[in-house]
Formats: C-alpha cells, structure tokens, sequence
C-alpha cells in the first residue's frame, strides 16, 4: 500500500468536513432573503430558493456518499494496518493515517524517545518495504 492509499480516509474527512460547512452555507441562504451564495446562478425570487433548495439536496446527497465511502475506508486501512506484525509500526500507521495526528502528535502519543522524523522514517521505510 502506498502513502497516497493510506493517505485516503483523511482526505476524505475533509471532504466530508467541506461539504458540511457548504451545507450549513446553502442552509443560511435558504432562510435568509438577502444571502448570496457563490456559484449558483442568480435569476431572482422563487427560483433562487429552489436552486438553493436543490443544492441542499445535492450536499446532503454527496455527504452522505462520503461518509460510506469513508466507513469502507476506514474498515481497509484498519485490515491492512493490523495485518502489520510490528507494534510500533502499527501504532504510527494508525495514530497518522486512522486518527489523522501530525507526525509531532504521533511522536509524542508512541513516546519512547521517539521523534517527529523517527516516526515518519519508520512508516515510510515500512511502505517501501511493503
């Protein structure tokens, strides 16, 4: 697996994190009457609160196929992670591309004098093994 793969689960919480903050966006928009929202084409009245109404749906769509996508992910990367028989690696894997920590907060969560370039030595040199 390489860092791009393992790297899946958090790039798409911040998609989901992104779409959110449009939605409660578009929400704003559809109570207030004088609230622009970037994007959508402005005809005027009625079909301004239905093109808002539709983008609503639209995102609540898309958040809700990003959050399965994300459990499908989330549920990959924890297999292949356990497969891994080093405990220390395992714990880095998971505290940098499960919990999405940096890798200072994954340094100092593993502890045992591990440091920032430690710990992202040992996860890159296991990819490129593996």
């Amino acid at each position: 697996m390489t860092i791009k793969e393992l790297s899946q689960l958090y790039h798409l919480n911040r998609e989901i994190e992104q779409e959110k903050i449009r939605l409660q966006e578009l929400t704003a928009a559809a109570t207030d009457t004088s609230a622009k929202i970037s994007g959508l084409p402005h005809v005027g009245g009625l079909s301004d609160k239905t093109a808002i109404a539709v983008q609503i749906a639209d995102s609540r769509a898309v958040i809700e196929a990003k959050i399965a996508l994300s459990v499908v992910e989330y549920n990959r990367l924890n297999r292949y992670i356990n497969s891994v028989e080093d405990s220390l690696t395992r714990q880095i894997l998971s505290l940098r591309f499960v919990n999405g920590l940096s890798w200072n907060q994954v340094a100092m969560s593993v502890g045992g004098g591990n440091t920032e370039g430690s710990v992202k030595q040992i996860c890159y040199q296991f990819v490129k093994r593996h």
